[in-house]
C-alpha cells in the first residue's frame, strides 16, 4: 500500500486561529516541557503551580515579576516597532548595552541635580545611545541592501567587547579590582515603588513606552506608513511612501527602546554598569514580540507573562529542585513553537 503524500500551500490561516495562536502555544510548550520535568524526577502539575501561579501569591514574587518584567517590555516593545515596518532588528540585546553604558557615565556627572531632571536626562542619553548603535545597521540595510539580522547581531558582540574593554580598564574599581563602572549618583537613581521591593520607576516607563507606541501604530499617519512598508515595500513606495526614510526611522526608534531598557537597569537595580547586565533580554525581546503578534498592548502582556516565567523558575528550583535553566528551556521551545504557528498560519497541509 502505498504511504500517502503531502505538500505544503499557501494560504491565509482564519481569524480565530490566528487568536488562538498563544493559547496553542502555551499548551504546546508546557506538553513538550514536561517531559524534562518528569525526567527532573518533579510532578509536572506541581512544578507548573509554583512556575506561574505561585509566583503571584505573595507581595515580594508578585512585585518581582514587574521588576523582570521591565527590561523585557522594553526590548519587546524596541523589537516590536522595527519588525512591524519590516526591518529585523536582532541587535537590541547590543543597543540595550548601550543605553546601559550611556547611563552609567551619565549618572556619575549628575549629583546634585534634582531626580527628576536626571531621570529625564538619563532616559534620553540611554534612548540616544541606543539610535546611534542601531544607525549603522541601519543605513546599511538603507542604502547598501546589507543583511540587518547579520549585522544587527554582530553589533552586539562589538559592544560587549567595547564595554568590557572600558570595565577591564578606565572604570576598573581601584579597591576590589573588579570590573564594574562607578556607583551612579544618588540623585540619578530610580525611585522604588514598593517598600522592602526592587520595584522601581522604571515600570512605569516601560508602560509609558508601550501607550506610546501603541498609539503611533494604530492612530497616527507614521504608524500606517510603518505597517504599510512592513507589508511590502513596493506597494507602500507605489503609494507615495519614502521607505527608505521609513525603515531608517523605525529602526532607530527601535533602538532607542532598547537603549533605555538598558538604562532602567543601570538605574533601577545595579546602580552601576557590569559585563553580565543582560542575561539576553534583548534576544528574548524577539520572543515576545512574536508572541504578542507585533501589537504593543499585546506586547506587554507577553513581557509580563516572561517576567512570571523568570520568577517562576526560580521558585520552582527552590520548591522541587528543578534546574533554573528550565526556564531558559520554556523560552527556547516557546520560540521555536511560535515559529510553527505562523508557519501554519500562512501554510497548510495538503494530502495529495
Amino acid at each position: 500500500m502505498p504511504f500517502p503524500k503531502f505538500r505544503l500551500e499557501k494560504t491565509g490561516a482564519p481569524m480565530w486561529f490566528r487568536g488562538l495562536i498563544p493559547v496553542i502555544t502555551l499548551v504546546l510548550t508546557f506538553i513538550l516541557t514536561s517531559g524534562l520535568i518528569i525526567w527532573g524526577k518533579a510532578n509536572p502539575f506541581e512544578a507548573y503551580y509554583y512556575f506561574l501561579i505561585d509566583p503571584l501569591a505573595g507581595r515580594v514574587s508578585f512585585l518581582e515579576v514587574l521588576v523582570k518584567s521591565t527590561p523585557l517590555i522594553l526590548t519587546g516593545i524596541a523589537v516590536t516597532v522595527a519588525f512591524v515596518a519590516g526591518y529585523y532588528n536582532i541587535g537590541a540585546e547590543g543597543q540595550l548595552y548601550a543605553g546601559a553604558l550611556a547611563a552609567a557615565w551619565l549618572g556619575t556627572v549628575l549629583e546634585g541635580v534634582s531626580t527628576p531632571v536626571a531621570i529625564l536626562v538619563m532616559v534620553s542619553g540611554g534612548f540616544i545611545a541606543g539610535m546611534i548603535w542601531a544607525l549603522i545597521p541601519a543605513l546599511l540595510r538603507v542604502y547598501l541592501n546589507v543583511d540587518e539580522v547579520v549585522t544587527t547581531l554582530l553589533t552586539n558582540s562589538i559592544i560587549l567587547f567595547i564595554i568590557s574593554a572600558i570595565l577591564n580598564g578606565p572604570w576598573r574599581d581601584p579597591q576590589s579590582g573588579w570590573p564594574q563602572s562607578p556607583e551612579i549618583a544618588e540623585a540619578a537613581r530610580l525611585p522604588q515603588l514598593a517598600e522592602r521591593s526592587r520595584l522601581h520607576f522604571g515600570f512605569v516607563i516601560a508602560l509609558v513606552a508601550v501607550a506610546v507606541i501603541w498609539f503611533i501604530l494604530t492612530r497616527t499617519g507614521f504608524g500606517l506608513k510603518l505597517r504599510a512598508v512592513g507589508l511590502g515595500k513596493e506597494g507602500a513606495r507605489f503609494a507615495g511612501i519614502q521607505v527608505k526614510r521609513t525603515m531608517l526611522l523605525a529602526a532607530l526608534i527601535s533602538g532607542g527602546l532598547a537603549g533605555i531598557a538598558g538604562y532602567v537597569e543601570v538605574a533601577g537595580i545595579q546602580y552601576h554598569l557590569i559585563g553580565e547586565l543582560s542575561p539576553g533580554y534583548g534576544y528574548t525581546g524577539i520572543i515576545i514580540a512574536t508572541m504578542g503578534g507585533l501589537n504593543a498592548l499585546a506586547v506587554a502582556a507577553s513581557g509580563l507573562f516572561f517576567g512570571l516565567v523568570e520568577t517562576g523558575a526560580q521558585t520552582v528550583s527552590r520548591a522541587l529542585g528543578v534546574p533554573v535553566y528550565l526556564g531558559e528551556i520554556t523560552q527556547a521551545t516557546m520560540l521555536l513553537v511560535i515559529l510553527g504557528m505562523f508557519l501554519l498560519q500562512r501554510y497548510r497541509i495538503r494530502r495529495v
